[in-house]
């Protein structure tokens, strides 16, 4: 993406906002990552997880919880005196309840169940047969990619349809989705707490209805994301003054 900027504009660049994966658990991969910014562009670095610009853009920079709905699931509250809570976020052997490699994982059990008769039958058989037509090679196919979760995951868009055509099925598995979801917010955030829900599965009409009602129905109170991740970035590179801030690596030329 830099590559593809305008030089001039790049030239007047004095700080540069960067959230992250894994940037709250790996002090020395970050500081690594300030270095190459600073010897590559001579800039100064505000780097921190992916979560917390996220969190930063949902809020404007102001408190509340963040639920990412995607591939992975996590919630994160900040609170003014900038103390950060997380729940989930375990990936996906150990977590991430909820999220689009839950269902599409979900979705896929209930398929071999239903092909093995040891459970409902469910139009999802067909779609599955699509991924691999002799189910038995299932396993292997989804297994087969470099990222096991987000072949799973691949299969949520999947369940999410069958779900809106009224398959029994998969109503119960994106019903059971959002359920949890909302629960992981609701761990980290007191009654009446804002929640803002953003990731992929957000952009799904019908299942973001589904959990913001789930979320109101807990006592908690979903407000439409400020802005992007993004825009998370850009506030961090700008203000220093935000509740985030200790959850900031920075990496000062000047």
């Amino acid at each position: 993406m830099l590559a593809d900027a305008d030089p001039g504009r790049l030239a007047k660049v004095r700080v540069i906002g960067i959230g992250a994966a894994g940037a709250d658990g790996d002090d020395a991969g970050i500081r690594r990552l300030a270095g190459f910014v600073r010897e590559r562009w001579g800039w100064d670095a505000a780097i921190t997880s992916d979560v917390v610009t996220a969190h930063l853009g949902a809020f404007a920079g102001a408190p509340g919880t963040i639920l990412i709905a995607g591939t992975g699931a996590v919630a994160g509250r900040v609170d003014p005196d900038g103390t950060w809570t997380r729940s989930d976020g375990w990936g996906p052997w150990l977590g991430d309840e909820g999220s689009g490699r839950w269902l599409g994982q979900t979705g896929l059990m209930a398929v071999v169940r239903s092909a093995d008769g040891r459970g409902p039958r469910t139009a999802l058989e067909e779609d599955a047969r699509a991924v691999a037509p002799d189910l038995v090679d299932l396993p292997r196919v989804v297994a087969s990619g470099a990222d096991v979760a987000r072949s799973l995951a691949a299969f949520a868009p999947v369940v999410l349809a069958r779900a809106a055509e009224g398959d029994a099925v998969a109503a119960r598995i994106v019903d059971r989705a959002a359920r949890r979801l909302a629960r992981t917010a609701e761990s980290v955030t007191s009654a009446g707490g804002a929640v803002s829900v953003v990731g992929g599965l957000a952009q799904h009409p019908s299942f973001l209805a589904l959990l913001v009602a789930r979320l109101t129905a807990l006592g908690l109170a979903p407000r439409k994301p400020a802005g992007s991740a993004l825009d998370g970035a850009a506030l961090l590179a700008q203000r220093r003054d935000l509740p985030h801030e200790r959850n900031v690596l920075r990496d000062t030329l000047r």
